[in-house]
């Protein structure tokens, strides 16, 4: 039976003699191992002998036409290079490299090639590995010569007979095996036919069946593994920016908290200044009376006086009107604070600097009443003086009566002057008196007018505060929307991840079934 299988007639191509002869090794020992393992029902160790054959074809089939490299001491010829190719190829397959690398009992690269074999019939992805290697023949020329079996179409039907060895299951002990010095030889006699075994061939066909399901169903449940695992990282992701997100949320909460104290403080420093410049007012309308009184009691210094106290009116007037501006100011800038909230920081630094400007002002505002009660101080004592002045004057005009007989007349024209200067004065106090009560009405009236912009600044923060509440509502509903989104985008590229690996199967499926209709058109041969 075993001379059907092997070429040898003298004709053809050695070469292609070879091949063919490998190529029927590599069917028998295939088609071997599945019967054997299908009969024997369990899962196989590296002491089964039909599997210590396969590896040996295989080892075989592997080196036929490599290519030899020189190396500094000796000549190479070993597997491990193209199959150490796989890695760039084929991503997956860098577990089993770095598997072999790390095995403590490899010295040699036959042994590492030896092991990786072993690992990939254990993994289930011999095929998928080798049919890496065929499709790359520009890589593999590299390694093998032009009629290598790998370079052939040989390799190709040998790697689609490696399908039909995802039915076996495999554990294979690699670590305590000696690969490295094992002699790889052929034993043809486990292919010689027995009349038994043709017999056991519809048994066998039918556990091949359940098998096929068996595999079925676990690469079935490894891609949902994978998909499973997939969901539990991208679940874990979303966690954690869930996680920041309320972090942020908490910080923003935070700060909006510290700058409303910020601007409460801020309004009770503008009320407390109101306080203060309303109270400034009062006691300089209390001066101004107590001036006014010391007025009318003194007859000299009248014009001194009274131009001291309308500069210092035009002064105060002057001062309550830059504090009405800063209060304007002070007003204007709680709009922009309460329109622009993003800018809050520069505007309390702005605001700052303001209050440090009403405070130097009040400042100025003391100096100047200070200097204003010394000057009364100063006034009191030059009426004092006066007054001894006139005491004097009085005696020496007791002793000298013959020279205000002479001066009478020039005291009588004195007299009418003093009386229209009087007259003229008392006319100024009115204007001023009435001058005085239409500042009070402006006052009031300017009072009124805040009350009025406090009014306002209430309801456009409220207005504000809904404003504020309808915007972080439509950005959680937004935020919300670009998640579904995200989600809606993410699923659809599952969807087609999914259906492209459903069509990768279908090919991969539709492979399988020809290759194991040709292995039934063959074992029925």
């Amino acid at each position: 039976m075993l001379d059907s299988f092997l070429v040898l007639s003298a004709t053809k191509d050695p070469t292609a003699v070879e091949r063919a002869n490998l190529l029927n090794m590599a069917k028998l020992s295939i088609k071997g191992l599945i019967e054997s393992a299908l009969s024997f029902g369990r899962t196989l160790d590296s002491d089964y002998p039909p599997l210590q054959q396969f590896f040996v074809v295989m080892e075989h089939c592997l080196k036929h036409g490599l290519k030899v490299r020189k190396s500094f001491l000796s000549y190479n010829k070993t597997i491990w290079g193209p199959l150490e190719l796989v890695e760039k190829l084929y991503p997956e397959a860098e577990e089993i490299g770095a598997s072999v690398r790390d095995l403590p009992g490899l010295k040699t690269p036959l042994g590492r090639a030896r092991a990786w074999l072993r690992l990939a019939l254990m993994q289930k992805k011999m095929a998928d590995y080798l049919r890496c290697l065929i499709i790359q023949r520009d890589l593999l020329s590299e390694f093998y010569e032009y009629h290598a079996l790998m370079m052939e179409e040989e390799g190709a039907v040998i790697v689609g007979l490696l399908v039909g060895l995802n039915v076996i299951d495999a554990n294979l002990c690699v670590k305590g095996e000696d690969l490295d010095s094992q002699v790889g030889v052929i034993d043809f006699s486990m292919y010689l036919k027995n009349e038994e075994d043709i017999g056991n061939k519809e048994r066998n066909v039918q556990i091949a069946a359940i098998l096929d399901q068996k595999n079925y169903v676990e690469e079935l449940n490894r891609q949902l593994n994978s998909t499973v695992s997939s969901l539990h990282s991208r679940v874990d992701s979303l966690e954690k920016s869930n996680t920041k997100l309320i972090e942020e949320l908490a910080i923003a909460k935070n700060n909006i908290i510290k700058l409303q104290e910020e601007n409460h403080q801020l309004r009770s420093e503008n009320k407390l200044i109101l306080m203060k410049t309303q109270q400034h007012l009062e006691v300089t309308k209390v001066d101004v009376e107590t001036e006014l009184q010391t007025y009318k009691h003194s007859r000299q210094g009248l014009d001194e006086m009274y131009n001291e106290a309308r500069r210092q009116l035009r002064d105060e007037s002057q001062l309550r009107q830059d504090v009405e501006n800063e209060l304007a100011v002070q007003v204007s800038m709680k709009h922009e604070i309460e329109l622009a909230m993003k800018l809050l920081e520069k505007d309390i630094h702005e605001k700052q600097d303001t209050l440090i400007g009403l405070r130097q002002q009040l400042e100025e505002v003391k100096a100047i009443n200070i200097e204003m009660y010394q000057k009364l101080q100063g006034s009191e004592a030059d009426l004092k003086e006066k007054n001894e002045i006139t005491a004097r004057l009085e005696e020496k005009t007791n002793k000298i009566t013959a020279a205000m007989r002479q001066l009478e007349q020039r005291l009588q024209q004195a007299e009418k002057a003093q009386m229209d200067t009087e007259d003229e004065d008392k006319k100024y106090l009115q204007e001023c008196q009435s001058k005085f009560d239409g500042l009070q009405k402006q006052i009031s009236q300017k009072e009124k007018q805040l009350v009025q912009l406090e009014t306002d600044l209430k309801i456009e923060k409220e207005w504000r505060q809904t404003l504020q509440e309808d915007l972080q509502k439509e950005k959680d509903t937004l935020s919300h929307l670009r998640n579904e989104t995200q989600q809606i985008i993410s699923l659809k590229k599952e969807f087609l991840h999914l259906q492209d690996e459903n069509h990768q199967l279908k090919k991969i499926y539709h492979e399988q079934e020809q290759a194991l209709q040709e292995l039934g058109n063959k074992l029925s041969e």
